[in-house]
């Protein structure tokens, strides 16, 4: 059984309730912090700890913390992104229904530690029922003195504002979202100035997400140092994965980062296999932005070793043999699912959701969604896929924000791995209408797609 640091205290019924949270040891790493540490004190054992960013792109949380700029006489800010809007990715949401007394008390740790009186947290529209849940835990957290003025008779300040979004998965990105903050159009700003030199309202700010925030608190709990043998070298504590697809229990998991895939996706403990006995074909591990695995990759890395569930074992390789941990949006898929169909889907989401602030973003989302609609409906030619490779190949890199990424990677993933079966929808238009290209094609499935030279 794994060990839990997030979800230790989860199974307690009414957690989510201030006096069942402070009975049962919240808040008592804020008093930790507020009564017997110095702010420098608590960003090293954040240091200590190897946290690293859990919103996707994996950044040492506080060497992050530490770039925050401290100009005389000028307000900082914490903002929380729960704009939680990648395909896959659920796990926030979880935290903020459940347990939001701790989330609030890892946004009091972390605004002390940054010198923040005020701290936002950008929710995404469509979650619709979470600010309320929110609204009341912060009323009751300040109603007992943990908000407010002098907070505890520390002498820090802090209040917390809950923002909705408006339903765009661009405000994900985080001057995107501090340009929603400031009530504008959510497009991303040119960087540098980075938000830890001028951010919101032009003034310092540190951008983190749930789960991150979060974590603080078991961190200064049991101390960063305790905190970092968890886990496999750079990959330290636990990560919160949202589990989807063709498995037989899907939900979201705490694991120690220290399994290996094979036993997230087959172990009772956490996905219970395959659903209805079927074969694993692929995954997409850590939210559709990132690269899809066939099931050969996704099990053992390119030098035959069980691929564990951390950021360095999944990326082994780079893009061609791996893929990335992301947000953790483990996406399953079985024997029978389209690979075609399945890129498509994603190609659409990121067509729709494009700012249009970029040209390449703007035009190659939507000539992909088109091409690969034309080849899923038996209306593609040979020539399309190179095309495809070709359009995908022009937007990476060459985008403000990583959505242009975002878009191209499972698009270049899925043509790596699985070109044949891109061929096979192309030459057999009237079939791929009524079957999808599964596992039966393959002499055996753990052979799937070695990476195509292309």
């Amino acid at each position: 059984m794994g060990r839990k640091l997030l979800f230790d205290k989860a199974h307690i019924e009414n957690i989510r309730y201030y006096d069942v949270y402070r009975a049962n040891g919240g808040y008592d790493s804020a008093e930790k912090a507020l009564k017997s540490m110095t702010p420098e004190l608590v960003l090293e054992e954040v240091k200590k700890s190897g946290l690293r960013g859990r919103g996707g792109a994996g950044f040492p949380t506080g060497l992050k913390w530490s770039f925050i700029a401290k100009p005389e006489g000028v307000p900082r800010y914490l903002v929380c992104n729960a704009d939680e809007s990648e395909p896959g990715t659920f796990k926030d949401r979880y935290l903020m229904e459940f347990l939001p007394h701790l989330l609030i008390e890892g946004l009091l740790i972390s605004s002390y530690t940054l010198g923040a009186n005020s701290c936002y947290i950008y929710i995404r529209g469509e979650y619709a029922w979470i600010p309320d849940i929110l609204e009341e835990a912060i009323a009751d957290a300040k109603k007992n003195g943990w908000l407010g003025k002098n907070i505890q008779g520390s002498g820090f300040d802090l209040e917390i504002y809950v923002q909705r979004g408006a339903g765009a998965y661009i405000c994900g990105e985080e001057t995107a979202l501090i340009e929603s903050l400031e009530g504008k159009r959510g497009n991303p700003r040119i960087k540098p100035p980075f938000p830890a030199v001028k951010g919101l309202w032009d003034c310092p700010t540190v951008v983190n997400n749930v789960e991150t925030l979060a974590t603080v608190v078991p961190i200064l709990r049991i101390g960063g140092e305790e905190y970092a043998k968890y886990g496999i070298g750079k990959s330290t504590g636990t990560k919160l994965i949202s589990a989807c697809g063709n498995i037989n229990k899907p939900g979201v998991y705490e694991i120690e980062m220290n399994i290996s895939v094979e036993e997230f996706i087959y172990s009772e403990e956490y996905c219970g296999g395959i659903a209805n006995g079927k074969r694993l074909k692929a995954c997409i591990p850590g939210g559709s932005s990132v690269p899809i695995l066939p099931a050969n990759l996704l099990l053992k890395t390119a030098k035959g070793e069980p691929r564990m569930m951390t950021y360095e074992s999944l990326s082994d390789g780079g893009f061609a043999t791996g893929t990335m941990l992301g947000s953790g949006g483990f996406i399953v898929l079985d024997e029978d699912q389209c690979i075609v169909k399945n890129t498509l889907t994603f190609a659409r989401f990121y067509h729709h959701e494009s700012c249009g602030q970029c040209s390449p973003c703007r035009e190659g989302t939507g000539w992909m969604e088109r091409v690969l609609k034309n080849i899923e409906k038996g209306k593609g030619k040979m020539s399309d896929i190179d095309l495809l490779w070709d359009i995908q190949r022009k937007i990476e890199g060459n985008t403000i924000c990583p959505l242009g990424d975002a878009a191209a990677w499972p698009v270049a993933a899925a043509i790596r791995h699985f070109r044949d079966e891109f061929e096979w929808h192309v030459l057999n238009p009237e079939e791929s209408q009524v079957r999808n290209f599964g596992l039966a094609h393959y002499a055996d499935p753990l052979e799937i797609a070695a990476p195509a030279a292309v």
